[in-house]
């Protein structure tokens, strides 16, 4: 069950609806048969194909192999969806449980407990995994990362994973830095090999030698601790310290533009204020 989970990246809601009826053969124009798995729509309206791998065709036939070896055939059971809280039409489900003597189809909850209970079973050999919780929806994660991370488009991984728009799936995916960067490079060396070789030059030590030689030119122009230099700090407020900027100020007989060194300005004014006032107190 785990790994369908991981191979298919299915919820678990359309994991307990998958029968024998859902696994089809699909013959390409070549000649070629290809297996495919039909999941049943769980959250939208269609239901959607997924080709299957051949891990994932070698662990569903595992699966229906016990069945027969069992019970010659896959048993047709009931299933109680729990969403919908009614009984479903007897079908021949893949997981399957024997409950109370009857054969039932595994709900929901059995299989959230299912992978729970492996989880813990990792814990004696595993001891980094005591503080780690495990879900169903992580093997879905873990599928969409696989999937965009080894090259597949994520329009396909969409339709893959039955998202409706594609902004879902980005949310599924975990990308790395390193991830980023490999991918990049190999999409520029696939695109350097479809194009003409005399398209690119073969990069040299000339390129580096001139770049190098024009960094130690611009540094030769001014001291070093002329090029590392800041602003120094001023202790005029920033209220007060406004830059000079060009202001309309007509003077007689012209209407050009003069500029005005706004803390001068009001130096100028200050002394003049202080001087009115001197002025007005002298007898």
């Amino acid at each position: 069950m785990v790994e369908t989970l991981r191979l298919a990246g299915l919820r678990r809601e359309e994991l307990v609806e998958l029968t024998h009826l859902s696994v089809r053969q699909y013959q390409r124009p070549n000649g070629e048969v290809v297996a495919l798995l039909v999941v049943s729509p769980s959250k939208s309206d269609r239901e959607r194909v997924i080709p299957m791998s051949a891990e994932l065709f070698h662990v569903t036939a595992q699966i229906i192999r016990r069945h027969r070896e069992e019970h010659g055939t896959v048993p047709v059971c009931p299933r109680y969806d729990q969403s919908e809280r009614t009984w479903c039409e007897p079908l021949p489900y893949l997981f399957q449980r024997v409950q109370s003597g009857t054969q039932r189809a595994l709900s929901t909850s059995g299989v959230r407990q299912i992978v729970l209970n492996a989880a813990k079973a990792l814990i004696p050999t595993h001891p980094e995994f005591a503080e780690i919780r495990f879900a169903p929806h992580d093997f879905r994660r873990l599928f969409a990362t696989d999937l965009v991370n080894n090259g597949l488009p994520i329009h396909i991984g969409a339709a893959l994973l039955g998202h409706l728009d594609i902004q879902t799936t980005r949310g599924y995916v975990a990308v790395f830095d390193e991830d980023v960067i490999a991918h990049y490079t190999e999409f520029l060396d696939r695109r350097r090999a479809k194009r003409p070789p005399t398209e690119y030059r073969r990069p040299t030590d000339e390129g580096v030698t001139s770049r190098s030689t024009s960094t130690s030119a611009r540094s030769n122009l001014a001291p070093a601790d002329a090029l590392m230099a800041r602003p120094a700090r001023t202790s005029t407020p920033a209220s007060v310290a406004r830059c000079c900027r060009s202001t309309p100020r007509c003077c007689r007989g012209s209407t050009s533009w003069r500029p005005t060194c706004w803390p001068a300005a009001n130096a100028r004014s200050t002394k003049a204020g202080a001087v009115r006032s001197k002025d007005s107190t002298s007898p």
